[in-house]
């Protein structure tokens, strides 16, 4: 008998599935964390998530070209509100740096912060409170929030690229109307300057708030065609609008 033959033979390894290897252990994991499913859906996912983010920056960009009133103004948060509903937050969160990015190729970082801020923000807002199926009061209310913040910050920062303050001007035009309401109610008592800040503010509140509330209607109806819906609106707007739910 040879000094070889009288040697320990090698440990073989198990190939039950009891004791997998440290290189299977992993594998194993993996596949647990990304599911066959989730890497074949990857592909629709960028494409689509491209598309609707292209798709936001065209409506913006042609809204500001050729505008067309409020009708596509109504759209701008729209599509990435889409991407919340179909692929979750991170892909919203792409499409809105994405929309950023193209607009700043085609118009220019000032207009492209124009859009991301409040619209773009917004988006994934929208999408998020729908997603969660929230009450509309409170989603509508979130939106008019960032909406007013959102106001304030164009005019700020067009205040800062044309050197003027624009914050005069909206003063301006406020006090113009709450003269004009003071005259049609027969009030001799000139309006305050604190009057006038509230006044001002109320108005960018209620015009949000008014906005939201039509973009809420809009998403309805086309979600619901695209089989992605939102919650279902109050019982009063139904009925106003004599909503199939």
């Amino acid at each position: 008998m040879s000094i070889l033959d009288s040697l320990p033979d090698e440990p073989q390894e198990d190939p039950s599935p009891e004791s997998p290897t440290p290189r299977n252990h992993w594998l194993d994991k993996e596949q647990q964390l990304t599911p066959p499913q989730l890497k074949a859906d990857a592909p629709l996912r960028m494409v689509e998530t491209a598309f609707l983010a292209s798709t936001a920056s065209l409506i913006w960009f042609i809204n500001f070209y050729f505008p067309l009133g409020p009708v596509l103004r109504i759209f701008f948060p729209v599509p990435i509100a889409l991407v919340y509903l179909r692929w979750g937050k991170r892909a919203a969160w792409m499409a809105a740096l994405t929309s950023g990015l193209l607009l700043t190729v085609l118009m220019g970082p000032a207009r492209s912060l124009l859009f991301v801020m409040p619209y773009g923000f917004m988006g994934v807002l929208l999408g998020a409170t729908w997603y969660r199926r929230v009450p509309w009061i409170v989603s509508i209310t979130l939106g008019t929030l960032l909406g007013t913040l959102g106001v304030f910050f164009r005019l700020w920062l067009l205040s800062v690229l044309s050197g003027e303050d624009l914050w005069i001007y909206v003063i301006t035009q406020v006090t113009e109307f709450i003269e004009w309401v003071f005259l049609k109610l027969s009030l001799l008592a000139s309006p305050s300057v604190f009057l006038i800040q509230v006044g001002a503010i109320a108005l960018i509140v209620l015009n949000n708030f008014i906005y939201l509330f039509v973009v809420h209607l809009a998403a309805s109806f086309l979600f619901d065609r695209l089989g992605n819906p939102i919650p279902r609106p109050p019982r009063w707007v139904q009925v106003l609008m004599d909503y199939e739910g």
